[in-house]
């Protein structure tokens, strides 16, 4: 345990009704400006008068949109990545051979339903209200962007996962509607259709595709907006029944980082991987005191568990291959924008742990890519920054629309040109508020540049903060907190949370559950 003393050299920022300085864009380190360039303004303007007056939509010249997200997917997932050579996903390796992949794309909170709730409104979770699992819908002062997209004359769909209760009418924004109760089921899952629930027969991921092809297949004078979000590969991982043998002699290569003792972090976390995180294990070693550190497990390279999270990987795959043949064949593949991505990412045995709502890499690093080969260069990537909050407001401007100044991300258009990046973010907040369900882990502010990461604990006391350096120490093993030598970069992370924190107008939210 760390003296008072100790923690009271680090700063602690509870903040309420602090004024909103703008978006994330920066001309220095710590000044955040509103800004939309010229540039890309002229650009979709010349792409508006020039695209193919025979396109599938006669007399529509906006872009269709289909927004596919996965849940609890690791970034390095696709075979295209290398870090599993025997896990084959040539369907959306064609998409990032045909895209653009954001090489360093993240999430503002590494929790499901905060994060689908930043995609869709274009804001942080303590701005759109959904804090924590089980708060589904954002509050209605948010932007959304169905919404807008619906009131601009886009036919909207929304088909998939959405944290619905029993009984739940549709959610505002879209012409037809398909999701199911809370987490839903892998096999035979109750669907809830326009309002009206059934039991459908199959596995879900197969369910789904097959009500979004249909749905795509419909003739219509509007462009449309299609919102695919799969259940998989949230836990517990059941793969289609097809592929419940896939690979059955690969090894999975164990992570450098599995053997992070936690020796030099934070006490709380060490107890939260020793005692268990979740409400019941928590509350029956209460008060006892952690480890100093934690010996690593073997590895198993052919954990059961992990395996079987792969192999859900497949049908998600075939899913999307399936959907862009049925856009091919319509003629509508080059005329759609196509987003994929995941809500957060997944440890997957790094840091000996198998979750996510941790500030560190595995957990907030996500996969993105967007095919639209009219504005971005197929086969490119971009290295800047890509957040799940910059998602909305590029869907909005990729449709001719005014960004809400209520969002709080910005257009990834602005990367399209090289001289843009000069004026993006430098750095970006991640927050995380604790839940009932799983007080092992605790509420926590954080900022990420570059180089560097600081991880705040604004309830923890007696205790110490993380401080890593990405270029020594990718995998986030050493803890730099309390190294006197990194005394000006800590600083410097405290400044730049401080800045952000005021930026997004942050306000410590009262969680209710």
């Amino acid at each position: 345990m760390y003296s008072d003393t100790i923690k009271s050299s680090f700063f602690f920022i509870e903040t309420s009704n602090l004024g909103l300085l703008g978006r994330r864009h920066h001309t220095s380190p710590f000044l955040l400006i509103t800004k939309r360039t010229v540039l890309v303004s002229i650009l979709f303007l010349l792409l508006w008068g020039c695209q193919n007056p025979n396109a599938s939509n006669p007399g529509n010249q906006r872009p269709n949109i289909l927004f596919v997200l996965t849940d609890d997917q690791a970034w390095n997932l696709l075979g295209h990545d290398g870090r599993y050579p025997f896990l084959e996903t040539p369907n959306l390796d064609k998409l990032a051979e045909e895209g653009v992949v954001f090489e360093n794309s993240f999430v503002t909170t590494s929790l499901c339903s905060p994060s689908r709730a930043s995609f869709l409104s274009g804001c942080y979770a303590h701005r759109h209200g959904v804090y924590i699992n089980g708060l589904s819908d954002p509050l209605k002062e948010s932007p959304m962007v169905a919404d807008i997209l619906q009131q601009s004359g886009y036919e909207t769909a929304f088909i998939g996962k959405w944290h619905m209760e029993k009984h739940a009418n549709p959610r505002s924004g879209f012409n037809y509607w398909l999701s199911f109760v809370g987490q839903g089921e892998y096999i035979d899952p109750e669907l809830n259709e326009n309002g009206k629930e059934f039991k459908a027969e199959g596995y879900i991921t197969d369910i789904l595709t097959d009500y979004a092809i249909k749905w795509i297949r419909q003739e219509r004078e509007k462009p449309f907006c299609l919102f695919l979000w799969h259940k998989a590969i949230h836990g517990p991982f059941t793969p289609a029944p097809r592929d419940s043998g896939a690979f059955p002699d690969a090894n999975i290569q164990e992570y450098e980082n599995w053997y992070d003792t936690m020796e030099g972090k934070p006490e709380w976390l060490r107890r939260g991987w020793y005692y268990g995180v979740h409400n019941q294990v928590w509350k029956e070693n209460e008060g006892k005191p952690g480890p100093d550190k934690v010996n690593p497990r073997p590895w198993d390279p052919q954990n059961p568990r992990w395996m079987n999270y792969l192999r859900t990987m497949l049908a998600i795959d075939r899913s999307y291959g399936l959907i862009n043949t049925e856009l091919e064949n319509l003629g509508l593949l080059d005329e759609t924008v196509i987003v994929y991505s995941s809500d957060n990412g997944f440890f997957l045995g790094s840091h000996q742990r198998g979750d996510k709502r941790l500030m560190y890499e595995e957990s907030i690093r996500i996969p993105l890519i967007i095919r639209y080969p009219k504005i971005f260069s197929p086969g490119s990537s971009l290295e800047g920054f890509a957040l799940n909050i910059d998602i909305a407001p590029t869907l909005i401007d990729l449709a001719g629309l005014n960004v809400p100044s209520e969002m709080q991300g910005s257009s990834l258009l602005q990367l399209i040109s090289d001289k843009d990046t000069i004026n993006w973010q430098e750095s970006f907040l991640y927050e995380y508020f604790q839940e009932s369900y799983a007080p092992g882990f605790v509420t926590m502010l954080g900022v990420r540049n570059k180089r560097f990461k600081y991880i705040h604990f604004p309830d923890i006391h007696n205790d110490i903060d993380e401080l890593y350096d990405l270029e020594t120490d990718p995998g986030e093993m050493c803890n730099l907190i309390l190294d006197p030598k990194n005394q000006n970069i800590l600083n410097m992370m405290k400044t730049e949370l401080q800045n952000l924190l005021i930026a997004s107008d942050y306000r410590k939210p009262i969680i209710q559950e």
